[in-house]
């Protein structure tokens, strides 16, 4: 079953759960920065409609409050790349049209503030 990440229950300590960004800006990145730093999130797709790859790459490496990102990045076959770890981005508008399930993903972060039910999300 998909939940916002925000209603979860906390996960075992030895288990990362799949997540998908919808949203880059603010929030969706520093919610991916927080996932590489913990260990327990396993960002596997990053929806955002609006900006391109090199766009957020260099939003994710170079943030102006959060200080620089001092880990490998980088674009690499359509995906965003963080430490070696391939992240599948998407460029749909609507979340209902993107599969819940594709790449396994467990929890989706909703942080364009525009989807802010579970039907305008898919999740019904």
């Amino acid at each position: 079953q998909l939940h916002l990440l925000v209603q979860c229950q906390p996960c075992p300590q030895d288990m990362m759960v799949k997540v998908r960004v919808n949203g880059f800006s603010c929030i969706g990145h520093l919610v991916t920065r927080a996932a590489f730093r913990s260990g327990k999130m396993d960002i596997v797709t990053i929806s955002d409609v609006f900006l391109d790859l090199n766009y957020m790459i260099n939003m994710f490496q170079y943030d102006a409050t959060h200080n620089k990102w001092n880990s490998t990045i980088k674009a690499e076959n359509g995906k965003f790349v963080i430490n070696g770890k391939p992240i599948s981005i998407l460029e749909e508008g609507d979340p209902t049209n993107i599969k819940r399930h594709d790449a396994g993903v467990q929890y989706v972060v909703e942080s364009t503030g525009v989807f802010t039910t579970w039907k305008s999300l898919g999740l019904t």
